[in-house]
C-alpha cells in the first residue's frame, strides 16, 4: 500500500496519474495548502521541505519519498514500468523528466504567480515568463514532431510529469498557436483513462479557489 501525500495541483496529479496508471493500490491524503497543513511538524517528519507531493510504502519498511520526480523515478523502478530498461532510453527519459523539473515546472509556476496572483502586474515579469514557457513548449513541440512521446515511441513517466502543467497552458496565459505537436500530444495523453482518474484525485471539486490559489502558487514551481 502506497500513501499518498497530495493537493488538487499539477505536482499532486502527476503521482495520482503515476499511480493509476501501474495499477498500484494507494491512500489518499489530502492537504489543505492554505491551511498550511503542509507545514506542520507531523507532515514536515515526512516531506522537510513542507510541500507535496510525497508517499510512504507501506510495504517497503514504510519508505518515505518526496519530490515529485524522485517519487516517479521510485515508483517506476519499483513496478519495472513506465522508465525503459535499454540504458540509452532510460537515460532519454530522465533528461526529459529533468526538464520538466527545472524548466516547465519553475517557468510555469512563476508565470502563474505574476500573470494571475501577484497583487502588482509586473508586465517585464510577465513577459519573461510566458515568453520562457512558449520557448520550452517549442523545444517540446520539436521533439514531438519526430517522437510519439517525450522521450521516443514509449510513454514514460517523462511524460506524466510534463502533462499535468503543459495542460494548464491557459492559466499560464501562454499560447500554443502553431504548436501542432504539442497539441496532439496534451490530447493524446487526456485520453487516457489513468491520467483522467488522476487528475480527479484529489477530486476536482476541492480544487483551489482563488483565495487558496494565491497561496498555492507559492508552493508548486517543481
Amino acid at each position: 500500500m502506497i500513501e499518498l501525500y497530495t493537493a488538487a495541483t499539477p505536482n499532486g496529479y502527476k503521482i495520482s496519474i503515476a499511480l493509476e496508471e501501474l495499477a498500484l493500490k494507494y491512500q489518499v491524503h489530502h492537504l489543505d495548502l492554505s491551511a498550511g497543513e503542509q507545514k506542520q511538524s507531523d507532515y514536515l517528519a515526512i516531506n522537510p521541505n513542507g510541500r507535496i507531493p510525497a508517499i510512504i510504502d507501506r510495504d517497503n519498511n514504510n519508505f518515505v519519498i518526496f519530490e515529485s520526480g524522485a517519487i516517479l523515478l521510485y515508483l517506476a523502478e519499483k513496478t519495472g514500468k513506465l522508465l525503459p530498461q535499454d540504458p540509452y532510453q532510460r537515460s532519454q527519459t530522465i533528461q526529459w523528466l529533468m526538464f520538466q523539473m527545472g524548466g516547465i515546472g519553475p517557468m510555469m509556476g512563476q508565470a502563474n504567480v505574476f500573470y494571475r496572483y501577484f497583487p502588482e502586474k509586473i508586465p517585464a515579469a510577465i513577459n519573461r515568463y510566458q515568453h520562457e514557457g512558449r520557448r520550452l513548449f517549442e523545444v517540446m513541440d520539436k521533439q514531438l514532431a519526430t517522437n510519439q512521446y517525450l522521450a521516443g515511441a514509449e510513454y514514460t513517466i517523462a511524460d506524466i510529469a510534463t502533462w499535468p502543467w503543459v495542460r494548464s497552458y491557459e492559466w499560464s496565459g501562454i499560447d500554443i498557436t502553431g504548436l501542432n505537436h504539442l497539441q496532439r500530444w496534451i490530447a493524446q495523453i487526456s485520453e487516457r483513462p489513468a491520467v483522467q482518474k488522476g487528475i480527479t484525485i484529489p477530486p476536482s471539486s476541492d480544487a483551489p479557489d482563488e483565495k487558496k490559489a494565491q497561496q498555492i502558487s507559492k508552493m508548486v514551481t517543481r
